[in-house]
């Protein structure tokens, strides 16, 4: 069994190169995860894979339960998890098809569970998360990037906003003010719940597209999108042909 798994977001609802070996459905006290969790081999290792919003991709960020998949990695033995997440580009150097390596979030979400200790608690328990992404994996996924000869941005800030709408031009220039790099909409409460969970996470996160009021297009795509996922998941691909070998 692996102790790495890897989150899909979306355009990655599965691993072509994973190499089947069972699909196990887990139960949790948080209610059910956002599908089963694929076993695998993935170049030759060990991984456990769930996509974040289903496998069909219907369930919207806002309604996805973070915490039972979450709970349900950790239940299985999950330490490590590599979370793939498509994001929208806000500053210059985060342009569509790039991949990033983010280092910090800011969190715009509301309304979700995002916390585990919140019941039947002996006292009030507080996470430290100043720096919000496990360090030593985002070294290797920097260094993996680095191996597969890829243009990675190897910091950058996530700004997670509650979707599923996208933002206004008005909202981007407001996250670039606070100094956020990109924009997406599940970096928050998963990262968080991580964290409580002690686990060791980190974010590849895929420039689908520019934001609102960026690239000088009024308007965004999903055709855009989809396009652009396209590539940058190929990149995803060649990343984690470098990445697991080595951890």
């Amino acid at each position: 069994m692996s102790d790495l798994a890897i989150i899909g977001g979306t355009g990655l609802t599965r691993l072509n190169s994973l190499e089947i070996i069972r699909r196990e459905v887990v139960h949790t006290p948080y209610g059910e995860p956002s599908g089963p969790i694929t076993h695998g081999r993935l170049f030759g290792h060990e991984v456990a894979f769930i996509a974040r919003h289903g496998s069909t991709h219907n369930i919207p960020p806002h309604r996805v339960n973070y915490r039972a998949n979450l709970w349900a990695l950790r239940h299985i033995g999950v330490t490590r998890i590599v979370a793939v997440a498509a994001v929208g580009g806000i500053t210059p150097a985060m342009e569509p098809c790039r991949i990033a390596i983010p280092d910090q979030i800011i969190d715009y979400t509301w309304s979700r569970a995002h916390t585990f200790f919140e019941q039947d608690l002996e006292h009030v328990t507080h996470i430290d998360f100043t720096e919000p992404y496990c360090g030593e994996l985002r070294e290797q996924l920097v260094a993996a990037a680095r191996q597969a000869g890829l243009d990675a941005a190897e910091r950058g800030t996530y700004a997670a906003t509650q979707g599923p709408r996208l933002e206004t031009a008005a909202e981007i220039d407001r996250l670039e003010r606070d100094g956020c790099d990109f924009v997406g909409m599940t970096g928050m409460p998963e990262a968080a719940l991580a964290r409580e969970l002690e686990l060791c996470y980190a974010s590849c996160a895929v420039i689908a597209n520019w934001a609102a009021g960026r690239g000088g297009k009024q308007a965004i795509t999903m055709a855009e999108i989809s396009a652009n996922l396209e590539e940058g998941m190929a990149r995803v691909k060649r990343l984690l042909e470098a990445l697991i070998p080595a951890l």
